[in-house]
């Protein structure tokens, strides 16, 4: 069992190097693309509800805190996928998308009495989209119209290794260290009919590398021998980096480049501060429900900005790191699993149900002109199921299911709604995505430090 645990790992972290973007939209234009959340398994069925969570069996990323709960014997893998299906809708047009990916890996197992440690991979966002306006005859012309076109590519991604202590009973605290890379490439051109007429080409691309800190802390109060409540908390630091971001404008007359200018912006990027904190109860070890919420300050952080001016004889554009470009992003978040009975000898009694959902402003500022105001929003429902790999045999022996193999799955639909100025019309005008999502997770669950003992 050891062995083929190992292959699986070999092969996660051969698959998430090569593994295909999951989303594709136009959404994914802002910022860093489309942020993906701390999420494992045992918990995307309940709304993606963390900081609470700490459990000897699973592995909580969102909170480091949460490591010290590991026991002396096991080590614990946990690998997962997503497949998805969705449709983007924005005013008569739409266009359904299939796309699949790769979600995390992570390890977890105890270093010492009351420590334990975690470390892994996942992606951080992702920015994938391809699409092109219509035509439309130039003023002054009868003959001539113009086109553009955009398309995008990148994402980051993290490997983080964590550390959670519990100095005295009702106390953890936790931290995780994560090394961030990734870039981006956003393209644009326009075109005219006139085959004579020049073409304009303009690409922004960035390589991104930095690290994050992140500190988390539970409280643990009992309310009797069978209920609890766990306070969790954490919070992840915010600072500069100095990674540099590049525009490329180029005239183009057939293939041949008559012009390019590049602009250059040093210490261009900002990574947000964000605090997150929510409470779980326990139940006799077969109810779990709990409650988040989280604020990620993005308002504050610097990005490119390309911005263009208007005097009564020349236009003018500069390229330059500014605050303001995206917004914080909020998110609240509840949910709950159940487990019947864990060592009923009837399969689905040993069996986790789960259910969940979540509200979240996004950080993407869809227009800086200030006239439209609403912002961006994404609500998800999502349930899931957790399937014990293993025979009535084995849950004798170990009088506890969560210490054998589980597959854990989901199912998520999420709406998205993103507000934009519609140049034609200078009125507000509304994205709108909707997905569906199968998401797949395996946890395996070694025995690797149990010293058997005869008499």
């Amino acid at each position: 069992m050891n062995k083929f645990t190992l292959a699986i790992v070999a092969i996660s972290f051969t698959t998430f190097a090569h593994a295909q973007n999951g989303i594709n939209t136009p959404y994914s234009r802002y910022g860093f693309g489309i942020q993906s959340e701390r999420a494992m398994g045992f918990n995307k069925g309940m709304g993606g509800v963390a900081q609470g969570f700490r459990d000897g069996q699973q592995i909580n990323m969102a909170n480091p805190a949460s490591y010290s709960q590991v026991d002396s014997i096991t080590a614990i893998f946990d690998i997962g996928m997503s497949l998805q299906s969705s449709n983007h809708k924005m005013d008569n047009l739409q266009q359904n998308i299939r796309n699949t990916s790769f979600d995390y890996f992570a390890f977890q197992f105890r270093a010492f009495k009351n420590v334990g440690m975690s470390f892994g991979l996942l992606p951080i966002s992702n920015i994938k989209y391809n699409f092109a306006s219509s035509s439309e005859n130039l003023e002054g012309t009868e003959n001539i119209s113009s086109s553009y076109t955009f398309n995008g590519d990148g994402g980051l991604r993290e490997i983080y290794f964590g550390t959670g202590w519990r100095p005295f009973k009702p106390i953890s605290i936790g931290f995780n260290v994560g090394y961030i890379w990734g870039d981006y490439t956003h393209n644009m051109s326009m075109a005219f009919s006139e085959s004579s007429a020049f073409t304009m080409q303009r690409n922004y691309s960035a390589e991104v590398s930095t690290y994050n800190i992140q500190g988390g802390f539970q409280y643990i109060q009992p309310l009797g021998k069978k209920d609890q409540i766990v306070l969790g908390a954490t919070y992840t630091l915010g600072h500069n980096f100095s990674n540099e971001a590049t525009r490329t404008t180029q005239t183009m007359n057939g293939t041949t480049v008559e012009t390019q200018s590049n602009d250059t912006i040093k210490n261009a990027f900002h990574w947000p501060s964000a605090i997150a904190a929510g409470i779980t109860y326990y139940h006799a070890g077969k109810l779990r429900v709990g409650a988040d919420f989280e604020l990620q300050q993005w308002s504050k952080c610097r990005f490119p900005n390309h911005q263009t001016g208007f005097s009564s004889s020349t236009i003018s554009e500069t390229y330059t790191s500014t605050k303001g470009q995206l917004n914080d992003r909020t998110k609240i978040a509840a949910g709950l699993d159940w487990i019947p009975s864990p060592t009923s000898t009837k399969y689905f009694s040993r069996c986790t149900y789960k259910v969940g959902g979540y509200y979240s402003q996004t950080y993407a500022k869809t227009d800086v002109t200030g006239v439209v105001t609403k912002k961006p929003y994404e609500i998800g429902v999502s349930a899931g199921i957790t399937l014990p790999i293993a025979n009535v045999h084995t849950v004798y022996i170990s009088q506890n299911q969560r210490t054998v193999p589980r597959i854990n799955l989901s199912v998520q639909w999420v709406h998205t709604n993103i507000p934009y100025l519609n140049a034609a019309t200078m009125r507000q005008s509304a994205l709108t995505e909707n997905y569906f999502k199968l998401c797949i997770g395996v946890t395996f669950s070694e025995r690797w430090f149990y010293k058997l003992r005869f008499r």
